[in-house]
């Protein structure tokens, strides 16, 4: 019997050691998307979650289904969520909601399928359509009722549109019925998002689709034109974590949250500039901003 009991202990030691050790050497895959803001934000994940110690492989450069689809299979563990995107594109909600109604919905569907939508940031990245200073076709403009009405009378301004962008019920699609106008297929340029800011100061387009913490809209003097009708939703930055991952590994809810509350606006689109009008490199950017909160 003493043996027995003896020979129980010395498993269950070497069970604890075993388990201590595979937790010091916690592995955890960061996803990311294919645009600045994303390859930012995976790259601030990654160093601070090395900087606690764990092994972290970022996958990022992912088109939007495609990282949640890794997401939701366990081929990622995490990665930064905007909450327009999982309220219309992956839950298909139509309902026009105020952002904290949009965050609470999108943690409601998607914690029912094991996704966990942390605490959310203040960067909202919402689509924003972007005009340039001294353009007949646009000079006047303020809200996107003038730009639906530049459509209906005729003027037909060319827009620059990410590939996504035309397809999507949160994109054009909607947009034209919210505005009550139609830009027409030849009015419509969809091309590579780097390329929309080129194309707009060139006069290649009279307007751009853009992100609304790009930090080239500052950079370029651009105008943004007001959603005076409210039709895009909420796209605040969040990250969004398997429940299984968070739950193994719980104290990376806190670095997480504690990092994208620190985000906002101005600061993405600060971050966004230094790596698209300064092109000081995504590594680089990630490091001094973690550096200058103290998060390492």
């Amino acid at each position: 019997m003493i043996k027995t009991t003896l020979k129980q202990a010395i498993l269950a030691a070497i069970a604890l050691l075993a388990c201590s050790g595979a937790a010091g050497a916690a592995g955890l895959t960061i996803g990311g998307k294919d645009f600045t803001e994303q390859y930012l934000v995976a790259e601030m994940t990654k160093q601070l979650l090395e900087s606690k110690g764990y092994t972290v492989e970022k996958k990022d450069g992912m088109g939007t289904n495609i990282v949640r689809a890794a997401l939701e299979s366990g081929e990622v563990d995490l990665y930064w969520e905007y909450t327009g995107t999982s309220l219309v594109t992956f839950n298909k909600v139509t309902d026009k909601l105020t952002p904290d109604e949009t965050y609470a919905k999108v943690k409601e569907l998607d914690g029912a399928k094991g996704l966990v939508w942390l605490a959310p940031s203040k960067a909202n990245n919402t689509y924003a359509l972007a005009i340039r200073k001294g353009n007949p076709k646009t000079d006047g403009m303020a809200t996107l009722s003038d730009l639906a009405a530049a459509y209906k009378d005729g003027k037909d301004p060319v827009m620059a549109t990410t590939a996504e962008f035309p397809k999507r019920e949160d994109g054009l699609l909607g947009l034209q019925k919210a505005y009550d106008f139609k830009a027409g297929r030849a009015n419509v340029r969809p091309m590579e998002i780097g390329l929309v800011f080129p194309a707009l100061a060139n006069g290649d387009v009279d307007v751009s689709v853009v992100a609304a913490t790009d930090g080239r809209i500052a950079a370029m003097d651009l105008t943004l034109l007001k959603d005076d009708k409210g039709f895009f939703p909420n796209y605040a930055l969040v990250p969004v974590v398997r429940q299984d991952v968070l739950d193994a590994h719980p104290d990376i809810k806190p670095l997480l949250e504690n990092l994208a509350t620190r985000l906002d606006d101005a600061t993405m689109q600060r971050l966004n500039g230094e790596v698209d009008v300064q092109k000081k490199s995504i590594e680089a950017v990630a490091t001094a901003y973690l550096k200058e909160n103290s998060l390492f």
